[in-house]
């Protein structure tokens, strides 16, 4: 015996009740919802409080950002003012949307940290601030400041942040792993 019953032309189509298909319940909803919200903040406004979440920056800044929000790049500093990173890359590799472009130098002198970069470039045009950089850095040369001053403009060409601006923004020399002084000839970790 065969069972005649509605098949449906994809396996997952909707079926829509009566009251779905005649659209102007669910019309009239959306319009109260929209409208509450827009006359919430209205009143707001008229009575000299602050209504929608707006901020006004750069003169305003927002009282809600979390302590640990990441904005600008800070590249630490070794006692002698040089940047304490040692051009591995490893922020680079690691970085997703891949802003960043360190070029290294040699320096045979300093028995301790002989490579140190060059040039070292991050656009921010492209920047996603995920902070896996950060995360990625061996040495606790690179962090992010929870601010962003100068950061939004119309020239993407002015949205390169460099060496000598990461350095001298915040200057943070409290490393968590400190280098031996450049002239000592002892490997680091060994007897001097």
């Amino acid at each position: 015996m065969k069972v005649s019953y509605p098949r449906k032309r994809y396996w997952n189509e909707p079926t829509l009740t009566a009251w779905e298909r005649a659209y102007l319940p669910e019309i009239m909803r959306g319009l109260a919802v929209t409208s509450t919200v827009f006359l919430r903040n209205m009143w707001r406004w008229i009575t000299g409080r602050k209504g929608a979440l707006t901020t006004y920056y750069p003169e305003e800044t927002r009282a809600d950002y979390a302590p640990l929000n990441r904005g600008k790049h800070i590249l630490t500093q070794r006692p002698d003012g040089k940047p304490q990173c040692i051009a591995c890359n490893m922020c680079a590799t690691v970085c997703p949307a891949k802003v960043i472009e360190i070029e290294a130098g040699f320096d045979a002198t300093d028995v301790a940290h002989p490579k140190f970069p060059i040039r070292f470039e991050i656009d921010y045009s492209r920047c996603i601030f995920c902070g896996l950089c950060v995360e990625a850095c061996p040495e606790d040369a690179i962090r992010m400041a929870p601010e962003t001053p100068g950061l939004p403009t119309g020239d993407r060409h002015r949205m390169w942040l460099g060496l000598e601006e990461m350095l001298t923004w915040q200057p943070q020399s409290d490393v968590a792993k400190p280098y031996p002084p450049a002239g000592s000839t002892g490997a680091p970790g060994g007897p001097p």
